[in-house]
């Protein structure tokens, strides 16, 4: 599976939990919105965001790193006003948002590490028995 693609599963595994866990945040029920928030999302972060992280060092740095979570934030946001049915009301479901998409990504990044690791370990004899 490409880069590009597992991000993509991730994304949509990510907004799907989001949207079942918080009110504010909808997606009408299509599966096809969610996808195509997933995707802009995966497009916003693998292109817009390094462009805004480069402009907001400053910030991060005299923030001590808080600043990045805006620039994840941005990027949820910035889907949202993309993708006309994918709907977040309020900053706080924004907020609450970032965090569970960032905790899921987390747990499927962690998963497919752990996946990766167990493929590229040689086998031993000792592993068999």
């Amino acid at each position: 599976m490409t880069e590009f693609a597992a991000r993509l599963v991730g994304n949509l595994a990510a907004l799907w939990v989001a949207s079942a866990l918080l009110d504010g945040m909808d997606y009408g029920d299509s599966f096809w919105t969610l996808l195509l928030a997933a995707a802009v999302f995966t497009i916003a972060n693998w292109i817009v965001k390094p462009i805004v992280t480069i402009l907001a060092i400053p910030l991060i740095i005299l923030t001590l790193g808080i600043a990045y979570f805006f620039v994840n934030v941005l990027m949820l946001l910035l889907t949202e006003w993309i993708v006309s049915d994918f709907v977040i009301d309020g900053f706080w479901t924004l907020v609450g948002a970032t965090i569970i998409v960032w905790v899921v990504n987390l747990v499927i990044a962690a998963l497919l590490h752990d996946i990766s690791r167990a493929r590229a370990r040689p086998r031993d004899a000792r592993d068999v028995l």
